[in-house]
């Protein structure tokens, strides 16, 4: 485990309460470099979306955590944000709540010497993935997707 996951699983763990408490659910979280700094970000969600309001009362809670358990050894800015209408899909409820949903996928590896697909989420499992095309049904092997992710419209 490198140091931005060991930092994604404290911070999951230690804010899970917090998140329960509110009846919130835990959609994310990252650890990521962008230009010079350093950025924790915790992606909350709840049944008719979250507001600033909810993104606020979570960040302060858990900055006081972070105060105190002082896990991570460098200097980052904390953010809490809603993961937005085109959230990857990458949890175990996001492809069940998404099935019959459209679906942007990218992958690395060309596959019918196309990289990006849309079409309606059918079935997945550990392995795949599956979505119909104007009536034709595409399976994908997971280790292939770069992205997946609902459509936009």
């Amino acid at each position: 485990m490198n140091r931005s996951e060991k930092y994604e699983a404290k911070t999951s763990e230690l804010i899970q309460s917090i998140i329960d408490k509110n009846h919130f659910e835990l959609v994310d979280v990252e650890f990521v470099k962008e230009g010079s700094d350093w950025y924790l970000r915790v992606y909350i969600d709840k049944e008719g979306g979250i507001t600033v309001d909810d993104c606020e009362l979570v960040s302060r809670a858990f900055n006081e955590i972070l105060d105190k358990e002082n896990y991570i050894d460098d200097p980052y800015i904390f953010e809490v944000s809603s993961p937005g209408l085109t959230r990857p899909l990458k949890k175990e409820k996001d492809y069940e709540r998404s099935i019959g949903k459209l679906i942007d996928i990218k992958v690395f590896k060309p596959v019918d010497n196309c990289k990006e697909f849309t079409g309606i989420l059918r079935a997945y499992n550990n392995n795949t993935v599956t979505i119909e095309i104007d009536g034709k049904e595409i399976c994908f092997d997971r280790k292939n997707l770069a992205l997946i992710r609902l459509a936009f419209c």
